[in-house]
């Protein structure tokens, strides 16, 4: 099941997060010291700019000229060349173990406690982001592995608090 998402206010940059696994992981990996909305726009400016989000040729992207496109303003983040280092590295990763597709992070996993495990291998995934993460795809695509609530804990309630919860454009 893939749901609309409003979480950026720019119905493209919805689309591109809805329908491409490696551009809603740089996405969550952004949201932080920023607007969500800023966060998540941040895959759509950079396929803007590339032409493409494909891990592999991000990652085998020198990592200075990556850094001066993320850089370009609008900025993707507050700190847009730290950031470009993450997802440089996070593309590396998908490239190399997930077949060079994000979505290969969750496709088939039963367990919401290998879901977890995997995401936290990602640079800037710690605890609450990995478990907010494994709240979004249950709440907003529809993919609950065994355990996801537990997992997801705190953010696998009905409470709004996190973009899992964003389920309007109003």
């Amino acid at each position: 099941m893939k749901s609309d998402l409003y979480v950026t206010g720019k119905p493209a940059a919805d689309r591109l997060l809805r329908d491409d696994g490696t551009a809603l992981l740089i996405g969550m990996l952004l949201d932080q010291q920023v607007p969500m909305e800023w966060a998540f726009t941040g895959p759509f400016t950079i396929n803007e700019r590339l032409g493409h989000l494909e891990p592999s040729r991000i990652a085998a992207m020198n990592i200075d000229r990556f850094v001066a496109v993320c850089c370009e303003k609008p900025a993707i983040h507050r700190f847009p060349a730290s950031m470009a280092r993450r997802i440089h590295e996070l593309c590396a990763v998908i490239a190399r173990d997930y077949r060079d597709d994000g979505a290969n992070v969750w496709r088939g996993v039963a367990d919401a406690r290998e879901l977890y495990a995997r995401l936290r291998k990602f640079p800037g995934f710690g605890d609450e982001k990995a478990r907010i993460f494994v709240a979004l795809l249950a709440k907003r695509f529809g993919i609950t592995p065994d355990g996801w609530q537990q997992v997801a804990k705190p953010f696998g309630d009905h409470r709004m608090r996190t973009v899992a919860d964003i389920d309007s454009a109003a």
